[in-house]
């Protein structure tokens, strides 16, 4: 990684069914080498297992579903006079969303059940009702965040 220049941002395509960047962004975190056919089959397999159960648009429930697991916070690791703190600070969007979308593939592949689609559909609905193990995770760093907020200052 360099030092002095970051690298510019890249552009995120829409994908195909739903054209959505977000969604584009979980399938290709969702992909293992390289397979992209087999990654888009499981997400819009989980969206259709979702919209059968929640009778809602699809799309709307996975962006809910994201936005209640995206942090607003965390804690980072600062060496101050030779001792580490735990410093609370603000999570950028960008970070923030990626780590929702980690999160959820995380806690989804840890579920029981038949196949990933249902996996991750169950997963996706316990996110939009505000429970699950990823919202679990959110809480967790909110929590620690707010247990170490006497060392905010040294941000």
């Amino acid at each position: 990684m360099p030092r002095r220049n970051r690298p510019s941002k890249r552009e995120v395509v829409p994908d195909p069914k739903f054209n959505n960047t977000h969604l584009t962004m979980f399938i290709n975190r969702m992909m293992y080498g390289g397979k992209r056919s087999l990654s888009q089959s499981i997400m819009y397999g989980a969206l259709d297992i979702v919209e059968e159960r929640v009778k809602r648009n699809p799309v709307d429930v996975f962006e809910q579903a994201l936005r209640n697991v995206t942090p607003a916070i965390e804690v980072k690791p600062m060496r101050v006079g030779g001792a580490t703190y735990q410093v609370p600070v603000e999570v950028p969007h960008d970070r923030a969303i990626s780590v929702a979308m980690r999160w959820l593939l995380e806690s989804a592949r840890n579920r029981g059940g038949r196949n990933m689609a249902e996996k991750l559909a169950s997963e996706l609905m316990d996110a939009l009702n505000g429970q699950g193990s990823a919202v679990k995770k959110k809480d967790d760093t909110h929590r620690m965040a707010e247990a170490n907020r006497a060392f905010a200052h040294f941000r």
